[in-house]
């Protein structure tokens, strides 16, 4: 891109992340404006079948658009989602945050070992849990990602794999008036192995970003040398 389009792309991404990250300071009353929300898509009735039948379901996503608005969707539709967050170090930032994201569902569980046994019984009770896979993964494996191989978690597939859950693919994706959203749905990826399932995701999000460059908030490092 030529440096004026790089510029613009910037400038775009803050606004856009701007407006997120009040949307989630204020999610309580975010969650009720449910004019703002179009939910659609395949996955959208395979999580109500799964919920209906007490089983419970993974929400897979990345930082792009509004992810909460997933979130809001589904309590929309009567039903509710976790998520699994990374704390904060800055406290003053944790507590407002952590207590913007409870307000759009629970439980919210943090990354490591506790979070994980506690969102394994939160699955296995039947609840529904969303969770964001585009951060970098130490532990993860090399997937490509935006034509680049980057660090990706496998944790999400192999939980649907060893609890035969459905996994699936959901995007908040701000409309031009930048107060509404349309809110996708993808139909379940299906079951195969945790790599395969996990590629799937990777391309699917890339799709999106690159339809919406300024919707994907890219200040993670997500690769080690871009």
């Amino acid at each position: 891109m030529e440096p004026s389009l790089r510029r613009k792309l910037g400038q775009d991404m803050g606004r856009q992340m701007g407006r997120t990250r009040f949307e989630i300071y204020y999610d309580a009353e975010f969650q009720k404006q449910h004019h703002k929300f179009k939910a659609a898509g395949p996955g959208l009735e395979a999580l109500k079948a799964a919920n209906a039948a007490g089983k419970g379901a993974i929400i897979i996503s990345g930082h792009f658009g509004q992810w909460e608005a997933i979130r809001a969707a589904i309590k929309m539709h009567g039903m509710e989602s976790g998520a699994v967050y990374r704390p904060n170090k800055n406290r003053r930032y944790e507590r407002r945050i952590f207590n913007g994201i409870q307000a759009g569902g629970k439980p919210i569980l943090a990354t490591g070992h506790v979070g994980t046994r506690a969102l394994v019984l939160h699955l296995r009770e039947g609840g529904i849990i969303s969770i964001l896979m585009d951060e970098k993964y130490s532990e993860g494996v090399w997937i490509p990602f935006l034509g680049y191989d980057a660090l990706t978690s496998l944790s999400a597939a192999q939980l649907a794999l060893k609890y035969d859950l459905p996994m699936i693919l959901a995007y908040g994706i701000r409309r031009e008036d930048g107060n509404t959203f349309d809110v996708i749905f993808e139909a379940p990826i299906e079951h195969t192995d945790a790599v395969k399932m996990t590629r799937a995701f990777n391309q699917s999000l890339s799709s999106q970003i690159m339809a919406n460059p300024q919707q994907w908030y890219w200040l993670l490092r997500r690769w080690d040398v871009v």
